[in-house]
């Protein structure tokens, strides 16, 4: 699975690279050459959904995403488990629904295309399902082994409400 959630972040970056070569290109046509790509901000804005939802699966597999833990952080640890846990299911349930709203979305769009480049919209909402279905599966597995206690919260008061293994073979925020 590793290999999988590794190919999300290298696609991501992937993505980044040709959102920044096309934008320069086009500021190159412009400013050189006096004839600009009419479809650069178009096909920016596109790219740009599908950097988010891949880099939000990123995040998820390496624990990056924010947590606000003022009041968690004070309670102890066991309490933090069991709150981490919630707020993981709670969120696991805001996931599977953003999911299947946005296969909704998606195979609504289907005749809908962009403007310039005439892209069916289906690719474009088809992000918010990979993304949300990408952190979901992450979460899913980081939950089971929270339930099951093979993942225990970090003891360290500077780190966040993070589920993290405790077993020898893994070190710092799990997937």
């Amino acid at each position: 699975m590793s290999y999988l959630f590794r190919g999300v972040s290298v696609a991501a970056g992937l993505l980044v690279l040709l959102l920044v070569g096309v934008t320069a290109a086009s500021v190159v046509a412009r400013y050189v050459f006096a004839a600009p790509f009419q479809w650069t901000e178009e096909f920016s804005g596109l790219v740009m959904i599908w950097i988010v939802f891949l880099g939000a699966i990123g995040c998820e597999v390496r624990n990056e995403h924010l947590t606000i833990d003022v009041v968690t952080s004070i309670l102890p640890g066991s309490t933090q488990r069991w709150i981490a846990i919630a707020v993981g299911l709670v969120s696991l349930g805001l996931l599977v629904a953003m999911a299947w709203l946005g296969w909704d979305l998606a195979q609504s769009a289907v005749t809908k295309r962009t403007r310039l480049l005439g892209i069916s919209w289906f690719w474009i909402d088809l992000a918010v399902v990979v993304g949300a279905l990408g952190i979901g599966l992450v979460l899913a597995r980081r939950l089971a082994l929270a339930i099951t206690g093979r993942l225990r919260i970090e003891d360290d008061p500077d780190a966040d409400l993070a589920l993290v293994a405790t077993t020898s073979d893994r070190k710092g925020p799990t997937a």
